[in-house]
């Protein structure tokens, strides 16, 4: 079994920062992929960013250039640097990870945004 925890989420004025994490724990062995999505009010979950075993990196366009991906393989954890913070940015963040072929979820962090 594998449990996640993430942390860092809060209210924030337009164009401030916050950072994510996600530590994971429990039966680990080797974990490939690990990813941020959100999910918006009235609106379907959609990837923000995820990050290879090979931290091979991939955005989604809206945040390109405004947030940052990172991992600590050591530590199990998943980073996500957010700079820049827009309204729109504001939903239940979602930290990710698969390992041995199955995709783990931690239970969200709501951020949100003011204008």
């Amino acid at each position: 079994q594998v449990q996640l925890v993430e942390s860092g989420g809060g209210l924030v004025q337009a164009g401030g920062s916050l950072r994510l994490s996600c530590v994971a724990s429990g039966s680990i062995f080797s974990v490939s992929r690990m990813g941020w999505y959100r999910r918006a009010p009235g609106k379907q979950r959609e990837l923000v960013a995820t990050i290879t075993s090979g931290t091979r990196t991939n955005y989604a366009d809206s945040v390109k250039g405004r947030f940052t991906i990172s991992r600590d393989n050591a530590k199990n954890t998943v980073y996500l640097q957010m700079n820049s913070l827009k309204p729109e940015d504001t939903a239940v963040y979602y930290c990710m990870i698969q390992t041995a072929g199955i995709d783990y979820w931690g239970q969200g962090t709501q951020v949100t945004v003011s204008s």
